[in-house]
């Protein structure tokens, strides 16, 4: 299409109206943006790079909003760090010169992987200073570049399962990936904050597994609702389908048939995480840590092929370290998922020791009772971690805690402290719930004894990170 000559006004525009603007592009920001201004008004600018010059067109522009949201349709002055975008779909001034929105996903896929690990450290040490008042941590020389590269085979790589994946360019680490349909039936991809669905040919993110399957060449009409997962240890992947309501059973069984052979397919209600068999299985067979894992369904797993032995690996460094984890030792692990952290920590503790393994989703407490039904020294418990800790105290020796995006919160971590542990091990997927729970548990008087960040979303603007807090002595 062609662009619309940009305007210096910074009243709302009309309806449907395409405004833009000229605008300096600022600091990063938490949520994939940066922070640009205009008459005194703030944007938030996605595509862009700190110190560009950039034409934007205004997204989201309510008069009454405090802000305003743009996307970057043209560069005029690029930073030094700002490559070719490998994905079209995701490339923000080619969509737009298309006449549509690029979908989400790989919002920082224009910006070189060392830029984008050093803005995500810039990120994480802004809201742990803004929300924590940290900004030091024992340990690391500074904030500015603690998130580290993730390398390294996943399970089933030497056996090549998955021989295309290459870290250094960031893609092909997906081993799960969600769609949605477009009216015609076509996988496709949500633009940010928009209804607009993108039909898509590919996913650059995703392993070599999940695009050979070619989803996208298959008509979903009756389905709102696509998830893929294909374990990196090769074994069979799962398609799971959300019908639309209203949709038959004849026409639901009628896509399922028309999937790839060597992939099971089952039915599922987001909802209520209802999942019905339709071909072979209903659950994924994951590998970590030494360890094998069922996880039923849409049920949580990493989704970077290397995430579970890169965050076991560093809780379990942490908690050992500093003599928090040996034979013997009372653990728990909270929001425990299917058990990633609970396997290798009932390991840890010996049959000596104890592990209490809290997860809330009834149908991830099953995997997980069905993962550690060999380990003895592991209780397995259904239920809201607060109430689960009031109904059985121990004398803990440590905590690991991996509470979903919104973190744990203040009453959570006020029950974690009152159940007395000498560390608790933090594993987070959201930089500010983490740094707001940091300052909850700072003012109980502990602190943030060690800090690791990892760049496990490799071309968006999440990251991982895993911290020690303990007790003021």
């Amino acid at each position: 299409m062609t662009p619309q000559p940009h305007s210096t006004a910074a009243t709302a525009p009309a309806p449907d109206a395409a405004v833009e603007l000229v605008l300096d592009v600022g600091p990063v920001a938490h949520g994939g943006h940066c922070v640009a201004r205009h008459e005194g008004r703030v944007i938030f600018v996605r595509h862009g790079i700190p110190g560009e010059k950039v034409r934007v067109r205004l997204t989201d522009a309510e008069e009454s909003a405090k802000f305003w949201r743009a996307d970057v349709v043209e560069v005029l002055a690029a930073s030094p760090d700002r490559v070719d975008h490998f994905w079209h779909a995701a490339d923000s001034s080619r969509s737009w010169q298309h006449g549509h929105p690029p979908v989400g996903g790989a919002e920082f896929g224009h910006i070189s992987l060392a830029r984008q690990r050093g803005l995500k450290s810039a990120v994480l040490a802004e809201q742990l200073k803004r929300l924590a008042g940290v900004e030091s941590v024992p340990g690391l020389a500074d904030l500015a570049n603690v998130v580290e590269e993730v390398r390294g085979s996943a399970p089933g790589a030497e056996s090549g399962a998955d021989e295309t994946y290459d870290a250094g360019t960031g893609l092909g680490w997906r081993t799960r990936v969600g769609f949605s349909v477009t009216a015609a039936g076509k996988l496709g991809m949500h633009a940010h904050r928009s209804d607009s669905i993108v039909a898509v040919r590919e996913m650059p993110l995703a392993s070599e597994r999940i695009n050979r399957l070619r989803l996208w060449d298959h008509d979903f009409q009756g389905i709102e609702r696509v998830e893929v997962a294909a374990p990196s240890n090769g074994s069979r992947p799962l398609v799971l389908l959300a019908p639309a309501p209203g949709t038959s059973p004849k026409r639901l069984n009628a896509v399922a048939a028309g999937l790839p052979d060597d992939v099971s397919v089952a039915a599922f209600d987001p909802l209520t995480e209802e999942v019905r068999q339709l071909r072979g299985r209903t659950w994924v067979q994951e590998s970590a840590a030494g360890h094998e894992y069922r996880v039923t369904g849409a049920g949580f797993w990493q989704i970077h092929r290397n995430a579970p032995g890169t965050l076991v690996g560093a809780v379990t460094e942490f908690l050992h370290g500093g003599g928090f984890l040996g034979p013997g030792s009372v653990v728990a692990d909270l929001y425990a998922g299917a058990g990633l952290f609970t396997a290798p920590l009932a390991d840890a503790v010996g049959e000596t020791g104890s592990v209490l393994s809290v997860e809330g989703a009834p149908g991830t407490s099953r995997d997980a009772r069905k993962n550690l039904h060999g380990a003895p020294q592991v209780e397995i418990v259904q239920g809201r971690v607060e109430r689960i800790l009031r109904q059985k105290p121990r004398n803990f020796d440590a905590l690991v805690l991996d509470p979903p995006r919104a973190g744990a919160g203040k009453a959570v971590v006020s029950q974690l402290v009152a159940a007395g542990p000498r560390a608790v091990a933090y594993v987070s997927c959201d930089p500010a719930s983490f740094a707001r729970d940091v300052g909850y548990f700072q003012q109980s008087g502990w602190s943030l004894a060690g800090l690791r960040a990892f760049d496990l979303y490799p071309h968006t603007h999440h990251l991982e990170t895993v911290a020690l807090l303990t007790p003021a002595p």
